[in-house]
């Protein structure tokens, strides 16, 4: 599916991309992900090995397809939210906006992905994480929403806690699918709005829908 405003380099870029995700995360359903070299993903996904590393530094980052571009997106939303939403509420719809439309664009390699990881837990805890960049960028943006300087710790700790409800919701995720990650990762986030001082009382297994 095209996205606004994208120019045809952009979508061919976006294209190998994928290609290369798919071909790292099929080859290793296949034959288990410590089998696989970065020299066979690129020949199934028809490209070089060269072009591989142009997207990717290591076939650790091709599988868990970390999107340069979802940090800025996310930083945007928080930004753009209205004015009676408060700096957490922004924040908390910008993390499930993003994961909605990447199950819905990607579903299909997400489940695979996660089954992949699950050779590997010592990657998953990875998956969705954000990068450093990209916390700096949310910070900033909290920070913006909140009327708080960037050095402030508040900003610094929500997105801190936002990556963390990540980890978990995904581990979580791995083990049992029957639940949407969605609905695990504002599980999580409500549990930080809450606090942690004190237990939350005990709800069925599977967490809320």
């Amino acid at each position: 599916m095209n996205q606004p405003g994208e120019s045809l380099r952009d979508r061919k870029k976006r294209r190998t991309r994928a290609a290369l995700e798919r071909a790292t995360l099929r080859l290793s359903a296949e034959r288990g992900y410590d089998h696989v070299t970065v020299e066979e993903i690129a020949a199934e996904a028809d490209v070089s090995v060269r072009t591989f590393f142009n997207y990717f530094a290591s076939k650790d980052e091709a599988l868990i397809g970390a999107d340069p571009e979802a940090g800025p997106r996310m930083a945007e939303r928080i930004l753009a939210a209205g004015d009676e939403v408060t700096p957490f509420e922004a924040y908390r719809r910008s993390v499930l906006a993003e994961i909605t439309d990447e199950l819905n664009s990607a579903r299909d390699l997400w489940l695979l992905r996660k089954d992949v990881l699950m050779q590997r837990p010592d990657l998953l805890v990875r998956a969705f994480a954000s990068s450093a960049e990209s916390e700096q960028l949310l910070a900033d943006a909290v920070a913006r929403r909140a009327g708080l300087p960037e050095s402030h710790l508040y900003p610094r700790l929500l997105v801190a806690a936002g990556s963390a409800a990540f980890r978990c919701a995904v581990t979580r995720w791995a083990l049992d699918d029957d639940v949407a990650l969605g609905s695990l990762v504002g599980e999580a986030l409500e549990l930080f709005a809450a606090g942690l001082a004190h237990v939350p009382p005990h709800h069925h297994e599977g967490g809320t829908s």
